[in-house]
């Protein structure tokens, strides 16, 4: 009788195993239906065979034989992600089933000793990316930036190599003006080799010092990207300005000298150490015009300046354009010199060759 009994038990076991190892098979079969549904029918449709194979994974998971099974979490991982992937505007519901499968992942990668289920993994894997980037995506096109933001930095921080979503994030917090997210983010995708670094350095230097009033942190800003992208007028520019404005005059024709030294034919350069001079004209135009009209004497020794500063800038502002037929910034600095001064036929001949320019 012990005899019998012992052999029932021991079927008992083998038909338990099997029917475990039954339902990693029904997961299986389930999710080729579902790639197979997913192509034709409506997302209803789809949601409901992805839930029923996610179910069949739940029991699969639970019991002796088949938890530990890589296959049984694998598949697990693929309904999950799929279902984030698909429902990604029921964002309750795709958080949810994404959990699922980063859990489900994980689980699968620690069983898979063998890489069997290696293929499989990668594919919940990227199935789980695009749907996080999905959501993030939506929530940017409802306006949802806050949201957005709040999605974009999960994904940084769960793929901290990828540029573009960093670059993405910096772009959201933009929208809510949320600019030390900006910067920060703009800072991750530059440091990563972001392929348009040059643009990123532009954002960030001027909200730096135009939104979050740190000069001390633009300034570093700007030697970065000037070592990095030392022909790029806007960066020498806006060096030349803080220079300027901190009184530094000095300095910054003592750097340009040593660029314009370097690389006597780039017109930036050439341009940058002209407007050293410009601008300090410039700032004593204000000055001069607050004058009392019978003050001639302190009036003609302000113009006489005036005309000394825009006199040294000249030579750079011709070579500039010399250099660089493109660059009218220049000619229209001249062109105003000229008008200042009264001379009339450099003016006239300044004035074609920007209307000449203008119909290019």
């Amino acid at each position: 009788m012990k005899k019998v009994l012992l052999s029932m038990l021991l079927i008992g076991a083998a038909t338990y195993a099997n029917a475990q190892k039954g339902e990693v098979t029904k997961a299986k079969n389930s999710w080729a239906l579902a790639r197979l549904g997913s192509q034709t029918q409506p997302l209803d449709a789809t949601l409901k065979t992805l839930n029923e194979g996610l179910k069949i994974t739940d029991n699969a998971i639970v019991h002796e034989k088949s938890k530990l099974m890589p296959e049984a979490w694998s598949y697990r991982a693929l309904f999950a992600s799929r279902i984030a992937f698909v429902d990604s505007l029921n964002v309750p519901n795709a958080l949810a089933n994404g959990k699922i499968a980063e859990e489900a992942i994980a689980k699968a990668k620690e069983l898979d000793t063998k890489g069997e289920e290696k293929e499989n993994i990668q594919e919940a894997e990227l199935t789980l990316s695009n749907a996080e980037r999905n959501r993030a995506i939506f929530a940017y096109n409802k306006k949802d930036f806050k949201a957005a933001l709040g999605f974009f930095n999960d994904i940084t921080a769960k793929n901290p190599t990828d540029t573009s979503n960093f670059v993405n994030a910096g772009v959201t917090a933009k929208q809510i003006e949320n600019y030390p997210e900006m910067v920060k983010n703009f800072k991750s995708a530059i440091g990563l080799g972001y392929k348009d670094s040059e643009s990123l350095y532009s954002e960030i230097i001027g909200t730096t010092f135009e939104k979050l009033k740190d000069t001390v942190a633009g300034a570093a800003l700007l030697e970065q990207a000037i070592a990095k992208y030392p022909e790029n007028s806007y960066f020498v520019g806006m060096q030349t300005d803080l220079y300027i404005k901190q009184g530094n005059v000095a300095k910054s024709q003592e750097l340009l000298a040593k660029l314009i030294a370097k690389d006597g034919k780039n017109a930036s350069y050439q341009y940058a150490m002209g407007d050293t001079y410009y601008k300090q004209a410039l700032d004593l135009q204000p000055k001069r015009n607050a004058l009392d009209a019978k003050k001639k004497k302190e009036f003609d020794a302000i113009t006489a300046k005036m005309i000394g500063f825009i006199d040294q800038a000249m030579p750079y502002y011709k070579k500039a354009y010399e250099l660089d037929p493109k660059m009218t910034s220049a000619l229209e600095n001249l062109k105003i010199i000229y008008l200042f001064k009264d001379d009339k036929v450099n003016y006239e001949a300044t004035k074609k060759l920007l209307d000449a320019a203008a119909k290019k």
